[in-house]
């Protein structure tokens, strides 16, 4: 019995857990139905509200479309409308002109007509005259028995001895005329040249003196055992003297670029206070450079004063070199300034080109400042330079016939010799002793020049002393005693000089090492 009961027991629980499984199945159905409705009509909406949202999307776009394409409808039908208005302009012009154009002929036919109705008129007048012509020349034959040919033949060779007479009276009263005002009229060109230019010039001399606050300088000068006044001449080519003069040294040399150098190397020195060979050397080398600096600016500034433009580099530092360069004693930069305005005044009262005249004027002593010294005249030197650097032919037959070395083939040749002459020929405007001296300074540099191993050769002590610097490599110490006696015995035989010149040559051996 209790058997069948917890059988019946069992059957009952598992009875229920069916039913509640069923109950659980139904009711988790139920829910998930509710559910996946829900999710549907949620889906529904959210694709009902897409939907929308796209529908507008392109309902914008098609109206933007739309506003886009009748915008380019109605700039295309303006483009339209506009050419169209061009087109009825240009036939609106064209018939305007075709109008004009029917008009001038009709005008023109008109012309036409006049003018052969008055060429017609006019030939009737011509036959008129031609008749009354004839009926006079019948008259006149007939009342002075000669015929027309004779008559007109009498005519013309009354009228040529007329003429005649009256051409060679004329031509004697020029010429007695020219005769009396021509020196004239040429000594009033020339002196009004002359009183429209200034007649500036300076004498050149072959001493500068350097001034000094204190004497004991002249200790640092000279050095120790004359090392750094030994250098400084050999570097510069000038001799420096240094004696008891107060407040002065003296530098004696017949370059005024080379004394100028020194100067200037002694002055940075002495300011500097550094004086040794060294140091020497160097501030030389960049005195030499900013010479050139200034040499090249003083050549400038001269071509902007005068106007002259396009003149090649290297002329115009020759014309910067002439400042320190002297001809008989005249300043060369100054007697070429001068003879560019007297050569610019002149040919403007010849009416000549003045530009070209001032130019030739400028350069036609450019021969006397080149940077070697070839056995040439200066005037041939300078012509052969202006060619060089592209100078034209005129300049350049200036240039070279200013001394008579060539033909002169224009009119600005005689011009420029003329005012060369002008500047020169004032008194005390050049001194022959200089030019000479200087001469004779350089003719003793060349002399040692001349000589294999000779490095430098400065004639000092206005030309009583040759110093001449050679190469200890190539010349030995009995060499340099043969060689003292070889230049003494050419200078003797070839150069005339007053009193004696004392030829010293110098041969010096440097050891240079480098500690690194």
């Amino acid at each position: 019995m209790e058997e069948l009961n917890s059988i019946s027991i069992v059957i009952g629980l598992l009875i229920g857990l069916v039913a509640g499984g069923a109950i659980v199945f139904v009711a988790l159905n139920s829910v998930m139905r509710k559910r996946r409705d829900g999710i549907l009509k949620e889906a529904e909406a959210e694709g009902e509200a897409l939907k929308k949202d796209k529908i507008l999307q392109a309902k914008e776009k098609f109206l933007q479309l739309k506003e886009q394409h009748e915008k380019e409808v109605r700039e295309r039908e303006r483009n339209v409308q506009q050419s169209q208005e061009k087109a009825k302009q240009r036939e609106s012009n064209l018939s305007r002109q075709q109008q004009d154009v029917a008009n001038k002929e009709k005008q023109l036919d008109r012309l036409k007509e006049d003018l052969e109705q008055k060429f017609q008129g006019l030939e009737r007048r011509k036959e008129e005259t031609e008749k009354l012509h004839a009926k006079q020349v019948d008259l006149l034959e007939n009342m002075s028995g000669l015929s027309a040919d004779e008559a007109r033949k009498h005519l013309v060779e009354s009228l040529k001895d007329e003429a005649r007479t009256a051409a060679m009276s004329h031509i004697k009263e020029s010429q007695e005329e020219a005769k009396l005002t021509a020196n004239k009229e040429a000594k009033r060109i020339v002196i009004q040249t002359i009183q429209r230019v200034a007649t500036e010039h300076a004498i050149e001399n072959s001493v500068s003196v350097f001034h000094i606050d204190n004497d004991d300088v002249k200790g640092r000068i000279i050095g120790r055992e004359g090392r750094n006044i030994r250098t400084l001449e050999e570097a510069t080519g000038v001799e420096i003297v240094v004696d008891d003069t107060p407040g002065a040294i003296i530098l004696s040399c017949f370059d005024a670029v080379r004394r100028e150098v020194a100067r200037l190397a002694l002055h940075q020195l002495v300011k500097d206070g550094r004086i040794h060979p060294a140091r020497i050397e160097e501030v030389v080398s960049k005195t030499k450079k900013h010479l050139e600096e200034e040499i090249m600016e003083v050549g400038k500034r001269t071509c902007i004063d005068l106007g002259i433009h396009g003149l090649h580099n290297e002329l115009i530092r020759m014309v910067g070199r002439m400042k320190y360069r002297s001809s008989y004693g005249q300043n060369l930069l100054q007697h070429s300034r001068e003879v560019a305005n007297l050569s610019a005044i002149m040919a403007a009262e010849l009416g000549l080109n003045t530009k070209a005249a001032k130019r030739a004027g400028l350069l036609h002593d450019i021969g006397k400042v080149p940077d070697e010294d070839p056995e040439l005249p200066h005037a041939i030197l300078g012509m052969k330079l202006a060619e060089k650097y592209g100078e034209k032919a005129d300049v350049c037959n200036a240039i070279g016939a200013h001394h008579d070395e060539i033909e002169m083939t224009t009119l600005l040749s005689p011009v420029v010799q003329a005012c060369d002459a002008i500047s020169g020929a004032r008194p005390g405007a050049r001194r022959e002793a200089v030019e000479a001296y200087i001469q004779r300074l350089k003719d003793l540099e060349s002399v040692a020049m001349s000589y294999g191993g000779v490095t430098k050769a400065f004639a000092i002590q206005a030309g009583r002393e040759l110093r001449v610097m050679v190469e200890s490599e190539k010349i030995t110490d009995a060499q340099s005693d043969e060689l003292s006696m070889q230049i003494a015995d050419r200078i003797m035989n070839e150069m005339t000089y007053p009193g004696q010149v004392k030829i010293t040559v110098i041969r010096e051996k440097r050891s240079v090492a480098v500690a690194k």
